[in-house]
Formats: structure tokens, C-alpha cells, sequence
């Protein structure tokens, strides 16, 4: 779906709309000049006051008064309102926002505005190194290669997952110190270069300089059969689903690797999204339909619920976000859709032949929102066992608003299954009551698809002899992960700040 941006010009006509508008004594009129800063500020607020999941929770402009907000850039001045905006609505459950943000209180879990970089990984192209790190133990400075994409700088140059990284730029503390942390965040986000020496499995080093540059992300890292017919009568479909880009970009992948799965009739999969932070609604729908069974086939998937303006289809300023359908070609605006819960049941349209009873789902902090999705549409209809760390907590979504130059993405709409499950604002934690399963600590000494990796041994053990793995059975290099969950979610969020984390609508139900 193509974007067509707001010109500053257009800005000038939504504020002239709102003016008309305005219900008495509810929102008095913003100042319909300004400058370009003044007017985002009002936009912002203006569009989160009518399309905001939590609206209601929301006070009248005078009283938020978003020209005072201020920030060192316009981009920074806006998240900062972005994020004022996700701290007024209180979950009653935790008596704490709904986008509470445990590492960062009072920083938005989900609102914020994008500058293009996250807009341009949903549709599959980016420019980066192409690998991310993560810790596997911080007291001894044990810093791991956690993915590699496809065709990115980091795999032509030989780096593989669980490769473990011994120096950055020529600094050989990698211990899990404040001052560390930045220094590795700045040196994998903030340049276009970068200097790592690296140890293999087999204790070998080597350097690799890197460079920043542009590639296609394949989000299909891997996937293989695991047979285990001659001793247990078992087949292990495994795949690594790295993110809900656009379907056009991954479609193709993702077909082929379940039409393997067919052919070699696999009776179990194992789907690991331990490092997927979502993307396209639409993605997550096909991804679904690939692994439900065909007793699925035209049930419920899952309902979207909007704000009671929304709903009632009484949006007023939406007119002015303007979309082309991919389908049609045809163009339309956001007020044209319809919002309405019945509009937004989505059904099960069953894609291939394979046809299984249980599945498998390797996750972790970093799994959140479309994977969240589609783990909660399959619960109804299938064995859906969840393996690794609580997910991050997402159960809402967002379109994309034009703001100036900008897009800004708050929570619209909230999803839950045909049975009415949902509302995981705390994430999706393995073996509790409501996810069976087992919870255990990412291993990122191996590489994807290992069969001692140990989340993918946890299912491998459950598939064959039914019953997961106690820590004493796994084939691990250290005593696992020792980041505490909020350190964790913390050095994930600073070394993906440019990626998406979220689920976003690109097909609209219109009126």
C-alpha cells in the first residue's frame, strides 16, 4: 500500500475541519496558525484524541496543551508528546498505564513516531549490518551474534549465530556494565562501521570489519525436518520467523518451507519467533493459516476492537489520511472504513495441505504483538505449547498516521481470539496457567536448528518422549542467560531502536 504523506499545506485544511467541528465545551479550537512544529503537535494529540485506543482516558486540548511540549529535534519533541499521551489511561488490573514500560516507567510500551527506518524494515529493505547481539552471560562479558539475515553485510563476511564476540572496535571488556552497554550500543547503532573479532565453536578467531548497507531482509532464516521416524515415529517441522514484513516479501518463502514440511509429513512443528517484533496483520493471518488444521478452515480467527468513536464510525479528521488499496488501486481515506466489530471478524481460510494438532512456539522478550497474534488465534483450535522467556505484551495494533514528514503509530484497535482470549498487556508466560509449556532461558551459544540449541532441544525432548528437559539435561556452554528481565528487555530495546515492534493493518474492511 502506497503512502501518500500530509503537506504541510494539508495540515492547514485538517485544522480548518476540526474548527467546524468541534463539539461546545468539549475541545476548544486549536490555534489554526503556527509554525510547522506547532501544527504537528497539534495533529498529534488531535488525530490520539479521536483514533487512540484509550481515548477516553485523554483530557481536552487546553488542558494537554501540546505547544508546550519541547524537544531537541521536531522528531524528539513529538515522541515526547507521543509518549505523554500513553500515560493516562490506567489498566485497573495493574493500576499502572496500559503502555506501562517496566525497564523505562513513563516511557510508551507501544506509541511512537517513526522518522521512515521502521516503515522501511516492514517492507523488507533496510540498511544496517544485518546481525544483532545479545548477552549470554554478563558476568563474564559473554556476548553472542543472537541472528544473522540473509545477503546482510554480517553473513557475506562468515558470522553466524552463536558465534560468541570477543572485541568491538578494539574494547575487550564486554562485561555487563553501564558504561559497556553504551559503548556496544553506540558502536552497533550509531556508526556505519564496525570492527568485531570473533570466536567459532571451534575456538578459532577471526576479524571482521563491517559496513553498513543495504539489503532485502528474508525473515525465513531457516527451516528443516527433524526425523526422528526410525526411533520414536516422530517428524519435527522447524522453522525461524524473524519478522511480519510485507506478504508480497515473504509469501513465496514461507509456502515453500511448509510445502516441505508436507512432503516429508512431519506430526509436529516448532515455530521459533523468540526474536520476531511483529510487522503486518496480514503476514501473521497467512502464517496462521499455513499451520491450523483444516478443522479451522472458516472459523473465527480473531476480532479487532476499536475506541467507541471508531466503532460507531464517527471519525471526522481520518478523511485526511489518504491510501491506495493494493488490491484495486484504488484510493480512499481512512473515515472510509468501517470499524465496527463485526466488520473486523477475521475467518480462518486454510493455506496448504498440512494438517497438524499441536505446535510449537519458541519465544521470548523480544516476541511480541503479530507473533503474540498468531500464537492467541491458534489456542482455540489447536495444542499450542509455548518454550523460552514471557513474551513482551501486545495484544493492541495500530495504522500509520501522516504526520508531516513523520508516521505516527498509537494503539487503535485490540485483538482477541474466538474465545474471546486476550488482554496479555503482561505478555505470555510458558507453563503458567494459560500458556502450557516450558520456561527457560535463550541459549544463544548455537546456532538456529541445533538440536542441543536448548529451546529447540525442549521441544525435541517433549515431541519424543513427552516431557521437557530439566536445566541439568541441557547440552549448554554456561549456566544460561543471567540478565534479569528488565536488563533483557532494556539491551534489546536499545540495540533495535530502529526496529518494529507492533502489528500494523494494511488491509481495511471499507464501508
Amino acid at each position: 500500500m502506497k503512502k501518500i504523506l500530509l503537506c504541510a499545506g494539508a495540515l492547514f485544511t485538517l485544522f480548518t475541519a476540526c474548527k467546524k467541528s468541534s463539539p461546545a465545551n468539549e475541545n476548544p479550537d486549536p490555534i489554526v496558525t503556527g509554525t510547522a512544529l506547532d501544527l504537528m503537535r497539534d495533529s498529534v494529540f488531535l488525530y490520539a484524541k479521536e483514533d487512540y485506543y484509550w481515548n477516553d482516558g485523554l483530557p481536552d486540548y487546553a488542558t494537554f496543551n501540546p505547544r508546550s511540549i519541547s524537544g531537541s529535534t521536531d522528531l524528539a519533541a513529538l515522541q515526547t508528546e507521543v509518549t505523554k499521551i500513553s500515560q493516562y489511561k490506567i489498566n485497573p488490573l495493574t493500576n499502572k498505564p496500559y503502555e506501562y514500560y517496566s525497564p523505562n516507567p513513563g516511557e510508551a510500551k507501544y506509541s511512537f513516531i517513526d522518522d521512515g527506518s521502521a516503515s522501511a524494515k516492514l517492507n523488507a529493505v533496510t540498511g544496517d549490518f544485518g546481525f544483532a547481539p545479545f548477552y549470554n552471560n554478563t558476568t563474564t562479558g559473554d556476548l553472542r551474534i543472537k541472528y544473522v539475515y540473509s545477503g546482510s553485510p554480517a553473513d557475506l563476511a562468515g558470522i553466524k549465530r552463536g558465534y560468541q564476540i570477543m572485541s568491538i572496535n578494539g574494547h575487550t571488556d564486554l562485561t555487563y556494565t553501564t558504561a559497556n552497554v553504551n559503548f556496544i550500543v553506540n558502536a552497533y547503532t550509531a556508526s556505519s562501521t564496525i570492527t568485531m573479532v570473533l570466536k567459532k565453536p571451534d575456538a578459532t578467531t577471526f576479524t571482521v570489519n563491517l559496513a553498513t548497507a543495504a539489503y532485502t531482509i528474508k525473515p525465513v532464516i531457516t527451516y528443516k525436518v527433524l526425523d526422528y521416524s526410525t526411533t520414536t515415529g516422530k517428524k519435527i517441522g522447524y522453522i525461524v520467523f524473524n519478522s511480519f514484513v510485507t506478504l508480497s516479501s515473504t509469501q513465496s518463502a514461507l509456502t515453500t518451507a511448509f510445502n516441505s514440511f508436507t512432503a516429508a509429513g512431519i506430526t509436529d512443528l516448532v515455530v521459533d519467533l523468540r526474536y520476531n517484533g511483529g510487522g503486518y496483520v496480514e503476514t501473521a493471518e497467512f502464517l496462521d493459516n499455513l499451520i491450523a488444521p483444516s478443522s479451522a478452515n472458516g472459523s473465527t480467527m480473531y476480532t479487532a476492537y476499536y475506541n467507541s468513536t471508531l466503532a460507531a464510525n464517527k471519525e471526522t479528521l481520518l478523511k485526511n489520511q489518504v491510501r491506495r488499496d493494493a488490491a484495486t488501486n484504488q484510493l480512499y481515506n481512512y473515515s472510509q472504513i468501517d470499524y465496527s466489530p463485526t466488520a473486523n471478524t477475521e475467518k480462518f481460510a486454510k493455506q496448504g495441505t498440512l494438517n497438524i494438532n499441536r505446535v510449537f512456539f519458541i519465544v521470548s522478550q523480544s516476541t511480541a504483538s503479530a507473533s503474540e497474534l498468531t500464537i492467541n488465534n491458534l489456542r482455540p483450535y489447536m495444542n499450542v505449547q509455548l518454550i523460552g522467556g514471557t513474551t513482551y505484551g501486545k495484544p493492541v495494533g495500530f495504522f500509520d498516521i501522516d504526520i508531516n514528514k513523520y508516521q505516527m503509530y498509537i494503539p487503535e484497535f485490540e485483538t482477541k481470539n474466538s474465545a474471546g482470549q486476550g488482554g496479555y498487556y503482561s505478555g505470555m508466560t510458558p507453563a503458567s496457567t494459560d500458556y502450557p509449556g516450558k520456561l527457560a532461558s535463550d541459549d544463544v551459544t548455537k546456532d538456529f536448528g541445533d538440536v542441543t540449541e536448548g529451546l529447540l532441544a525442549q521441544a525435541i525432548n517433549y515431541v519424543n518422549k513427552g516431557v521437557y528437559l530439566t536445566s541439568a539435561n541441557l547440552q549448554v556452554e554456561s549456566t544460561g542467560n543471567t540478565l534479569t528481565t528488565n536488563q533483557a528487555s532494556e539491551f534489546v530495546q536499545k540495540t533495535t531502536a530502529k526496529e518494529f515492534n507492533g502489528m500494523i493493518l494494511k488491509r481495511h474492511h471499507l464501508k
